[in-house]
């Protein structure tokens, strides 16, 4: 029925009878798709993250000569981070494990990696055309294990005093330092020359995506650590990001970086492992929250939770 009181018509394909105005539906496009365009430009700008360049082994050996021959010396004589880390790059350490529980040794050693020839051996053998390098190497070979372990200690003790110099080199004390002198500055060179990034990267597959690497040689130095402290991204310091720069941050990690601060977490050598757990144990208790008697039914217990539920309780005793 219409508002006066007669039946409302059934046909609505009367033909219009008002006015007629103009309706450019291609210059109304063409300008949304403008505004929009512009928006997108300017916020962007605005709010985007900041696209910070990536670590380079070449950046860290020009920035930190004498960090990075340390950790050559240390990739030498398997005393670095990774030399004793264990599965899944070697089986040099126990890996973390709770209890009975090793993760790590069960699913065994993935991507074998050998610090002294992957990362600084083989590198160089790389290099065309230059005796005196190969020299070093086949030297530092053929020598006993006792020999190679103290030209690499002594010229590691030598490296707590030496000074780099403006064009990048690393000046030490005279020492008996056998070939690890030749070695380490021959590798420091083709670091700093940009092609031990390319060297690292070197695999079967056709595609280079695998920077495990790089990444764990450059891990074993200073240089990640500098800029994980300047980031605040380090354990001790809360840190959590989505992207590069300060934000947007990941708020809602709280939980999982809290364990890191606390005992007795915080001196564990299984503090992942640990964390894991118990992320896992308290993951598992939200799901099974509504299965749980007396924990499920809390929330009606809670005044507030019956206010604004009053409408379903009221309908719900009809």
């Amino acid at each position: 029925m219409s508002r006066l009181g007669q039946p409302r018509s059934l046909d609505d394909t009367t033909a219009w009878r008002g006015a007629y105005a103009p309706y450019d539906l291609v210059k109304e496009l063409c300008t949304a798709i403008g505004v929009i365009t512009l928006l997108a430009v300017l916020l962007t700008v605005l709010f985007s993250s900041p696209d910070d360049r990536p670590s380079t082994i070449a950046q860290w050996s020009r920035q930190m000569p004498v960090d990075f021959a340390t950790t050559v010396t240390a990739e030498l004589d398997g005393t670095s981070g990774t030399a004793k880390y264990g599965p899944p790059y070697n089986q040099n350490g126990p890996g973390q494990h709770i209890a009975f529980i090793h993760l790590q040794k069960w699913l065994g050693v993935s991507h074998p990696i050998n610090t002294a020839n992957d990362f600084v051996i083989d590198p160089l053998k790389s290099i065309p055309a230059n005796p005196a390098v190969h020299s070093a190497i086949a030297v530092y070979l053929a020598a006993p294990a006792n020999n190679q372990a103290a030209w690499t200690a002594a010229y590691a003790k030598a490296l707590e005093k030496a000074s780099a110099g403006a064009d990048g080199t690393v000046t030490v004390a005279a020492g008996n330092y056998g070939p690890v002198a030749t070695i380490t500055n021959s590798l420091l060179a083709l670091a700093q020359s940009g092609g031990l990034d390319g060297d690292l990267l070197t695999s079967r597959q056709f595609y280079q995506t695998d920077y495990t690497k790089p990444l764990l040689f450059m891990s074993d130095g200073g240089l990640l650590a500098e800029r994980a402290q300047a980031q605040h991204l380090l354990g001790t310091q809360w840190g959590m990001m989505n992207e590069t720069g300060s934000y947007p941050g990941q708020v809602w990690l709280w939980l999982y970086t809290l364990p890191y601060q606390i005992e007795p977490f915080k001196s564990s050598t299984n503090a992942d492992a640990l964390v894991m757990l118990v992320m896992g144990i308290l993951s598992l208790a939200f799901i099974c929250i509504p299965f749980l008697p007396g924990i499920r039914s809390l929330p009606r217990r809670i005044p507030l939770y019956r206010l604004i539920w009053r409408e379903h309780y009221r309908s719900d005793h009809l």
